[in-house]
């Protein structure tokens, strides 16, 4: 068990009408630990990804944030969602606000934050995120890996206690690809608590304190980066690996 849970899924089912998306799911994060989820296309991961802040709903088992169950509704839901940030595939910015404008708006909506004391605290995540410069910008000024930065940003600022990451590069093109994955390596070497779902073997290497394997909707291997990539114990894992790891 991991010495300081803050994420626990304990036997976690899904379905969508007769598809069985989440098959007992049984999954700890630790408080400061980086799992990255793997698998292919279809095995879940995304799904197991937004039950975590409940932006799917479940239909059996349990999910724990701190060792409370997730909550239904209403304004606790709004505080979970506040607590667990969540970064996406596409960047979700405002187009008719700046980029402060961007960062600042959750933390004065939901947190009750002075509009100058959020601006104060989005300009120092920006500059975390390399974007200071660009913060007076609108959306569409910005290429897509800044972007994605200003949504980190925007994720940090409500000082969550986790971060998920959902495929947070794959709408990116390769030259962007490394400017968000240096983001999310230096919140990692920083002591986030981050699940992120990604392609990017690389990331997972390097960053990842656990690596888990999905497939079928399944967790087929849930070990550490070293052992996953050199000893794989499942054959799904050893197919998937020899697909997408170009020797």
């Amino acid at each position: 068990m991991a010495v300081d849970p803050l994420i626990e899924l304990d036997g976690v089912n899904k379905w969508y009408d007769d598809l069985h998306v989440l098959q007992d799911i049984d999954l700890t994060v630790a408080r400061g630990e980086v799992v990255v989820v793997i698998g292919p296309s279809g095995s879940g991961k995304s799904t197991l990804c937004r039950t975590i802040n409940r932006l799917e709903t479940i239909q059996s088992g349990t999910i724990r944030l701190e060792g409370r169950p997730l909550p239904q509704e209403g304004k606790a839901l709004a505080r979970l969602r506040a607590d667990v940030g969540m970064v996406f595939q596409s960047f979700n910015l405002f187009a008719h606000k700046t980029v402060l404008q961007n960062v600042s708006l959750a933390p004065v909506k939901v947190r009750g934050r002075k509009k100058e004391e959020a601006d104060r605290r989005s300009m120092e995540l920006l500059d975390r995120v390399g974007l200071a410069s660009q913060a007076a910008k609108y959306p569409a000024q910005l290429s897509g890996g800044q972007q994605q930065r200003v949504a980190i940003a925007r994720a940090l600022a409500m000082e969550p206690k986790a971060l998920l990451f959902d495929e947070p590069t794959s709408a990116l093109d390769p030259e962007m690809i490394n400017e968000v994955l240096e983001v999310m390596r230096q919140l990692a070497r920083d002591g986030m608590t981050m699940v992120v779902v990604t392609h990017e073997m690389g990331f997972a290497r390097a960053s990842a304190n656990r690596v888990v394997f999905m497939a079928d909707g399944r967790v087929v291997e849930d070990r550490t980066p070293e052992e996953f990539f050199t000893t794989p114990r499942s054959d799904r894992a050893k197919d998937f690996l020899s697909k997408i790891l170009k020797h």
